[in-house]
């Protein structure tokens, strides 16, 4: 599954969907697809999701030995949809996902 951020102040974000629910979690939403948070409510989720990525690089990356591929951290998956809010939030846009 994936999932589509989209707002009228940045270009739309397409993430997995287990690190898009993650993300969702990480603002304080449910992990209902779709949803949406009004313009009025996206600073505080902003606030919550770079809280909680500043929260998880304070814990190393556990490294799969076995896997072929780098880990990604949560703060690198992140930051496009922290700069989505941010813009977001500058221009008091919603926000929504599908």
């Amino acid at each position: 599954m994936l999932v589509t951020f989209t707002t009228k102040a940045y270009a739309d974000i397409t993430m997995f969907g287990d690190v898009a629910l993650a993300m969702l979690r990480k603002m304080g939403h449910s992990a209902t697809i779709p949803g949406a948070i009004l313009a009025a409510d996206v600073p505080v989720a902003l606030s919550r999701l770079t809280a909680a990525i500043d929260a998880e690089k304070s814990s190393p990356l556990l490294a799969d030995k076995n896997a072929d591929e780098p880990v990604v951290s949560m703060a690198h998956r992140a930051l496009p949809l922290i700069n989505l809010l941010t813009a977001a939030a500058k221009t008091e846009s919603n926000v929504m996902w599908k």
